[in-house]
């Protein structure tokens, strides 16, 4: 998600380096206040000693993945729990590692003649806000990943202490992690995260944003497959009727 907000600041909105890591240390800020969000910042922020020019342009836009993104979602399939945004974030990676048949498909086939003409500083508070909203929307699939595993299993696990245990040096630890905690000391049954009147109340504030970034992104043609399976996660979880009943009848 945060490498989608990266590639819609720069590709789409046209954004130098040093402009990107301001917006990221305000979004440290706020809500988004992060470990991840932090070194993104750093990362933009960080010139090579050689030549003082920016490091990020230097390096390979591939990717593999050492394996907890594919187990997850390994897991996520045999217990049929739909964690559409880590694997989503797995598939990237696999793509981005065909580098080179990248270089030679963006010289065959055409893009988006589509060019972004809004207000910069407005689409820059939908992209803070729908970064939120995904980033709720996958631990909500996460923890839905777990329940289903413990009913499964037998297991009696207990979420808020799960939540803060990922604050103690892990790469995912951020101020986020103390909301879901609370969410589930209120409610140890929640069934979905999304469902806690906090994380009702902000999911339904930005979720027209999630929905303005994903439609920019695919107007002018930038890839954003987290951001599109977090909103199409969200509208099928809010959704009381689904096209399944034709998919049941074709079987």
């Amino acid at each position: 998600l945060i490498c989608e907000a990266y590639h819609l600041m720069k590709d789409v909105l046209g954004m130098q380096q040093d402009e990107m890591a301001q917006v990221f240390d305000e979004w440290n800020k706020g809500e988004l206040d992060s470990f991840l969000i932090e070194i993104t910042r750093d990362i933009l922020k960080f010139k090579g000693s050689d030549d003082g020019k920016f490091l990020l342009p230097k390096i390979l836009d591939t990717a593999g993945q050492k394996g907890t993104g594919k187990w997850t979602g390994i897991s996520a399939l045999e217990y049929g729990v739909p964690v559409t945004l880590i694997g989503e974030a797995v598939f990237a990676r696999c793509l981005s590692a065909l580098k080179d048949e990248r270089v030679k498909a963006s010289s065959v086939l055409p893009g988006s003649s589509i060019k972004f003409n809004g207000d910069k500083k407005e689409f820059l508070d939908h992209l803070r806000k729908a970064l939120y909203t995904s980033k709720l929307i996958s631990y909500a699939q996460g923890f839905m990943l777990l329940r289903e595993a413990a009913k499964v299993n037998k297991w009696n696990l207990n979420y808020g202490s799960i939540a803060l245990m990922w604050r103690g040096g892990c790469i995912i630890r951020s101020a986020f992690l103390g909301n879901i905690k609370e969410a589930f000391t209120k409610n140890p049954q929640l069934s979905n995260l999304l469902l806690d009147p906090y994380f009702s109340a902000k999911i339904s504030a930005s979720q027209q944003s999630l929905r303005q970034v994903v439609a920019q992104a695919a107007l002018v043609g930038v890839p954003a497959p987290a951001f599109c399976a977090a909103l199409a996660f969200y509208d099928g979880y809010r959704s009381k009727v689904l096209p399944a009943n034709l998919l049941q009848a074709q079987r």
